[in-house]
């Protein structure tokens, strides 16, 4: 299945004009594309994925010359930034989560409707645990704390034990038809009792929210005032870390309400350009139906003598 970009007008729209711009998330391209043909300058393009790059690279090539694609984390924007001369940029896109490409290739090991290795890192070749590691290793408390926690599944304590009295596994298959015995589906039930847990696991195995947490300050500071930062996130765990590190940073004081004076010194980095978040609308969730979950937050950041508060 060809990976379509969720809110891509909404982005563009958001963060254009911008002459340097960075893609967190890189993907397919399907951002970055849209953003140098709508007209921004430069783009650095960051993946944890050595196949997004890739791919991406065929994308863009119609850009080459202004396009700057890297295998790293986007936790690296900023000395990937500073490696070409930009001490500051205009926007910055994040689309979270998993990309349609890595779900439907079964070797990578996201999905349990095709057999494949339980693998589930973004990036393949690099040094941490895959989701085998993680439901082989893990004693019963930490695996049901794993899937209650990164999954929201309120029968993790059952899915642990029969995942822990099941074990060895080694694919997806293997995983998800333990699962679904521990867990049958109910009528009417939309989501496979898997889907859950095999989120939780995606989440653990690429320290996704942490990597969200951290990312957050790090893109605000390397905006420039006026510059924008974009986040599309697909789950309510997420969404809540992107809402309260937006909230955070274009607040003044953050001193607790009954202390009578400021003394936390805070001040606000940037305003709120999307009190709620936006949703993709009809039309695009009849052509994409990934984009049902889709919420896209956006910030400006101040200048320095500029007042955030709300």
């Amino acid at each position: 299945m060809e990976h379509i970009s969720v809110l891509l007008d909404a982005v563009v729209s958001a963060l254009l004009p911008a002459a340097r711009v960075v893609d967190g998330t890189l993907g397919a391209g399907g951002h970055a594309r849209a953003l140098l043909a709508g007209g921004a300058g430069e783009l650095l393009g960051l993946d944890a994925d050595p196949l997004a790059i890739s791919i991406a690279r065929q994308t863009l090539a119609p850009f080459a010359e202004r396009a700057h694609l890297v295998h790293r984390s986007y936790e690296r924007m900023a000395e990937e930034a500073a490696a070409l001369g930009w001490s500051g940029v205009d926007a910055i896109v994040l689309d979270l989560g998993v990309s349609s490409m890595q779900f439907d290739r079964a070797e990578r090991g996201f999905a349990f409707l095709q057999d494949g290795p339980l693998d589930m890192r973004f990036d393949p070749q690099g040094e941490r645990p895959s989701a085998a590691d993680l439901v082989n290793h893990l004693d019963e408390a930490e695996l049901a704390d794993l899937i209650y926690n990164y999954g929201e599944e309120h029968h993790s304590r059952r899915l642990a034990r029969a995942i822990v009295a099941g074990r060895p596994f080694q694919t997806t298959r293997e995983l998800a038809a333990v699962i679904e015995r521990a867990q049958p589906r109910r009528p009417g039930d939309k989501l496979h009792p898997a889907t859950r847990t095999f989120q939780a696991l995606r989440i653990a195995v690429n320290d996704e929210l942490g990597a969200v947490e951290r990312v957050l300050p790090l893109a605000i500071d390397l905006l420039r005032p006026g510059g924008r930062l974009a986040v599309i996130s697909f789950h309510s765990l997420e969404d809540r870390l992107v809402k309260q590190a937006f909230k955070l940073a274009s607040t003044d004081c953050i001193c607790p309400p009954r202390v009578p004076v400021c003394v936390c010194g805070h001040r606000a980095s940037v305003r709120l350009l999307t009190r709620k978040p936006q949703v993709a609308d009809a039309a695009e969730v009849a052509q994409n139906p990934r984009s049902r979950s889709a919420k896209l937050r956006v910030v400006e950041k101040l200048g320095g003598d500029e007042d955030g508060a709300e």
